[in-house]
């Protein structure tokens, strides 16, 4: 084995052949494919996310087979043609059993107000009080804006709301109301109360991407407005909040006595009732968001072009690697307190991050993107596996981008975040990255 910088030469102990990698990453066979997921699986997934990411495996490779049989039109260049929309029975029976949710909520309401009307001044008059209090628990709630959250509005960054206001035109839709900044590496967009949208950006996620990267990550999420999302909707949406709480209701109690151990088991059948309602609503909704997923994978595509698009998919596979640099960063600022006041050094926070993810060799980006086929890697539950979304892109005829941003746009962008950036980063430091 020779070393050269950060470059270690060696041959693979399985087939021989000459392996070039850097000593900072995991070692491996491009060849025979010789260590290129040491880790192995992990643990396996329990419960209703092992049922989500099964189906988001199943269908995503049923859905890319299907939209490569399009041409591309659902994923790479095209505009959702042939069965763009996606729509089947299943889409009005999600809302059926959401609104039977909303439903039972309405019962418990009217039946507790008529026990605290007829049982005035009894026992009634507690039993309509504990419905109306589990109803008020349970009734549908809109996303609102928290008291903790970074919120840009259009005067305080009018070059950034002109960007996402372009991106929405080239796709036919309309930008958003709010745009939230936070620490996670990630992005979406939401419904805010009835009529106004919110796009959150995640700060290490936006500041390690191109200019025509983030292009892409605007059009992607803007892209779920402009093709919808029934899991992430007013009524279903809201229906998987309502089943969430009933489930943390009637959750077993840990280290239980007799009493409690009796009310665990009286529970078990309205538990496993409630998970089969989830498990179904979820069966429904599966197959459209899978394929919002990819259509607006092409709508990143057409706003900030193939390359873009694709080059955003390579960054969401090491998501992972940008949440270790940024504990190892402030693991070690931490340690480090500059001025009188003992205060961390938040300073160049973003910047390591970037000059980090900017030195990760393409050897390991394939390594990465060759283990996400392995063992299916996704964004989350709901996202169909990466590297199919990332094979239909690049199936698909590569497009141009239409919206485009130079040095000097990227620039104004950057002077607007930047006391939202300062004030993460000192943030961050002082609390710990993951500890929020």
């Amino acid at each position: 084995m020779r070393t050269a910088g950060e470059e270690i030469v060696a041959s693979c102990p399985q087939c021989g052949v000459e392996i070039r990698t850097d000593r900072r990453f995991t070692t491996w066979c491009a060849a025979c494919e010789w260590n290129v997921d040491p880790q192995g699986p992990g643990k396996e997934k329990r419960g209703l996310d092992r049922v989500r990411r099964g189906l988001a495996q199943r269908y995503g490779a049923r859905l890319f087979d299907e939209l490569r049989g399009e041409g591309g039109k659902g994923g790479g260049s095209g505009k959702g043609g042939g069965s763009g929309s996606g729509r089947t029975w299943s889409g009005p029976l999600a809302y059926a059993l959401a609104l039977a949710v909303h439903g039972l909520t309405v019962v418990l309401a009217a039946v507790g107000l008529w026990g605290l009307v007829r049982g005035w001044g009894g026992l009634g008059m507690a039993f309509g009080l504990f419905l109306l209090a589990l109803a008020w628990s349970l009734r549908p709630r809109l996303n609102r804006l928290s008291d903790d959250d970074r919120v840009l509005l259009r005067g305080d960054a009018p070059e950034l709301f002109a960007l996402v206001d372009e991106v929405a035109a080239a796709q036919g839709a309309r930008g958003v109301d709010v745009v939230v900044v936070d620490v996670e590496a990630n992005a979406s967009v939401t419904q805010l109360g009835l009529r106004r949208r919110r796009l959150t950006l995640g700060l290490p996620l936006w500041e390690v991407l191109s200019p025509q990267e983030r292009i892409a990550l605007l059009g992607h999420e803007l892209g779920h407005f402009t093709h919808g999302d029934t899991r992430h909707g007013m009524v279903v949406g809201t229906a998987f909040r309502s089943l969430s709480t009933w489930l943390y209701y009637v959750r077993p109690m840990p280290n239980p006595n007799v009493v409690q151990a009796v009310t665990n088991l009286a529970c078990v059948p309205l538990r496993l009732l409630i998970s089969a309602v989830m498990t179904l609503l979820d069966l429904l909704t599966a197959r459209t968001s899978q394929r919002g997923e990819y259509l607006a994978d092409g709508a990143a595509a057409r706003t900030g072009s193939t390359e873009g698009a694709v080059g955003l998919m390579d960054r969401l596979m090491v998501t992972d690697s940008i949440v270790t640099t940024l504990q190892r960063e402030t693991n070690s600022r931490r340690l480090r307190r500059t001025g009188g006041g003992g205060e961390q050094n938040a300073d160049g926070l973003w910047e390591a991050l970037v000059a980090h993810l900017d030195s990760v060799p393409e050897s390991e980006f394939e390594r990465r993107r060759r283990v996400g086929a392995l063992r299916g890697h996704s964004v989350d539950a709901s996202h169909p596996p990466t590297h199919l979304r990332r094979r239909l892109l690049l199936d698909g005829t590569p497009v141009p981008a239409a919206v485009t941003a130079d040095a000097a746009r990227t620039e104004r962008i950057a002077g607007e975040l930047a006391g939202v950036r300062a004030t993460l980063a000192r943030e961050v430091v002082r609390d710990g990255y993951g500890d929020q």
